[in-house]
């Protein structure tokens, strides 16, 4: 579909939502003139106030004037005087395309790209033109697929797509509004009727009458009536205009395939969502990891770290890369699938041209490091700016694991301070299990209802896993409280916890030192020795010697 067909198709769509305006205003009226005409009295009355009541959204909706601007979200403008090399590649490949270049180029802490044009008089007019650029993708891609990313989006320019969506986004905005007014004045007819049953309830139960059910069931119903009618028409709308917004995604991709080559646009159509993915893994397991604990990672590595995990997890990136996501295609999709465009750029014939330039595109930046802080600043919320910086990324596991189990509260941890009436600690824990309690407070957890109607050795199967995971984070939070526990950091790998040298010795409880126990035992680890003594102080017959030997301080048993 060509650029005016386009345009005369989002046209006739935002004509449709005044056409149905019209109509319902037509209805009103009608309503009203046959009321006038044969009715009389309160009821005639009282029906010409509903349908002005009615008419109201409606005409608020018709007549919004201007359609509303999007917000730039957070992130940093860069000038062409401070990003030269940048602005450079943005300039050619918009030349390459026959495009005119942005006006403006802010950088943002997501996994996309896209482009705005603010044109006037409903597209009619070209307007200043701005492109969002992704730190992650920088991160990630290389100089040939971030070319590949411009030349997409320098597609929606010379195909109109910017220009026409300021009908698009009219409609739905002026559509949305009268929904929603519908929606608003509905739920004040339902709060009005329920504040009203409610006090003549009350007044019933004074007289000592008995109250009854409050019904607001058929309150506000012309209201939402008038909101299903414009809802049913947003849906019509929605189905075709995002089916117009897929086949310029189609267009823009064939756009990229021909400025920056059929094998570079393949390569970061399956690249970016492996970014995304990963970039989402990073924020929660890495980037946020110390919001618990008031810590960040150092300055500039909130989003300078997700280089180093993407250098470290390169070979199981690689796999995804291969294995396209199928998701299902819906009509109120935006984009098509990710599988669909990529069959259809690899379809092409080759065209010569390898993936070249492969440094990475974030080099394109004069100062990236510099950058990144930055962009911090302009993302992160002021409260969580605010938050103390950790000097590296394994004191930030630490201090963030630390933490985490100075207030860790277990299944276990609630079945023993029920059982008690005492604060949970693993000291109280140990004289429950010596007085023979364990499996009474097992009897606690929140198990299933398989486990619950277990019983004897079977109950004690089902129960066994969860008392042992508790039981475990219990002991470590024992160990970080006395700063024995340290973790490992790895960007390939989850975090690993380091026990105390000293266990293997404290564990087999007969006073020898832990050099000899060490040459006795040489394959023997502070993990092993730990499990060891969970599994004793869990067993059938629960002894808790070697998990009290692990913790010198601990009360020992009379």
């Amino acid at each position: 579909m060509g650029a005016t067909l386009r345009a005369l198709r989002a046209l006739v769509l935002l004509l449709g939502f005044y056409l149905l305006s019209l109509v319902l205003l037509a209805v009103l009226v009608g309503v009203d003139v046959v009321a006038f005409r044969w009715g009389h009295g309160p009821a005639m009355l009282k029906l010409g106030f509903v349908t002005v009541l009615l008419a109201v959204p409606v005409v608020q909706g018709m007549f919004m004037l201007r359609t509303p601007k999007g917000e730039d979200g957070p992130g940093i403008d860069v000038t062409e005087a401070a990003e030269p090399r940048l602005w450079a590649l943005v300039r050619e490949v918009a030349a390459a395309a026959g495009t005119r270049a942005p006006d403006r180029i802010r950088l943002t802490g997501e996994v996309n790209a896209a482009v705005s044009e603010d044109p006037r008089l409903l597209g009619l007019l070209p307007g200043p033109r701005r492109l969002y650029l992704g730190v992650p993708l920088l991160t990630g891609l290389t100089e040939a697929r971030l070319r590949a990313v411009l030349a997409h989006e320098y597609g929606h320019f010379t195909g109109g797509d910017t220009r026409l969506s300021a009908l698009v986004v009219r409609g739905r905005v002026q559509l949305g509004r009268v929904i929603e007014q519908f929606h608003d004045r509905a739920d004040g007819k339902v709060a009005a009727e329920r504040a009203k049953q409610e006090q003549a309830q009350a007044k019933r139960a004074a007289r000592g009458k008995k109250a009854k059910q409050v019904d607001t069931s058929g309150s506000g119903a012309t209201y939402r009536m008038m909101a299903a009618v414009y809802t049913h028409y947003a849906k019509l709308y929605l189905r075709a205009s995002l089916s117009t917004a897929r086949g310029q995604e189609f267009a823009a991709d064939q756009v990229a395939a021909r400025i920056a080559g059929r094998d570079a646009m393949a390569a970061t159509l399956r690249e970016i969502p492996v970014l995304s993915v990963s970039h989402g893994f990073y924020l929660d397991s890495y980037a946020t990891l110390g919001l618990g604990a008031r810590l960040l990672p150092p300055r500039g590595e909130f989003f300078g770290g997700f280089g180093a995990l993407l250098a470290a997890r390169a070979e199981e990136l690689e796999g995804l890369r291969e294995r396209l996501p199928e998701e299902p295609a819906s009509p109120y999709d935006s984009h098509p699938p990710i599988a669909e465009r990529v069959r259809r750029i690899e379809a092409l014939p080759a065209d010569g041209r390898a993936d070249e330039a492969t440094g990475p595109a974030l080099a394109l930046l004069t100062d990236p490091a510099r950058t990144l802080a930055v962009l911090e600043d302009a993302v992160l919320t002021d409260e969580v700016l605010r938050y103390g910086r950790a000097p590296g990324w394994p004191e930030l596991l630490n201090a963030s694991m630390a933490s985490g189990l100075s207030t860790a509260r277990t299944p276990l941890h609630q079945a023993l301070a029920a059982r008690t009436g005492q604060p949970a600690t693993l000291a109280a824990l140990l004289e429950v299990v010596d007085a023979g309690g364990l499996w009474q407070l097992a009897e606690q957890l929140p198990l299933s209802a398989e486990a619950k109607a277990a019983r004897g050795r079977a109950f004690r199967e089902f129960a066994r896993p969860v008392l042992h995971r508790s039981l475990r984070t219990m002991v470590l939070a024992e160990f970080s409280a006395r700063s024995l526990l340290s973790w490992d950091f790895s960007w390939s790998e989850p975090a690993a916890v380091r026990l105390p040298g000293a266990l293997p010795a404290a564990a087999d409880g007969d006073g020898r030192s832990p050099k000899e126990s060490s040459k006795e035992s040489p394959d023997e680890s502070p993990e092993k020795s730990l499990e060891a003594a969970l599994d004793a102080a869990l067993a059938d017959h629960p002894d808790t010697t070697a998990l009290r030997a692990l913790l010198p301080s601990a009360p020992q048993p009379a």
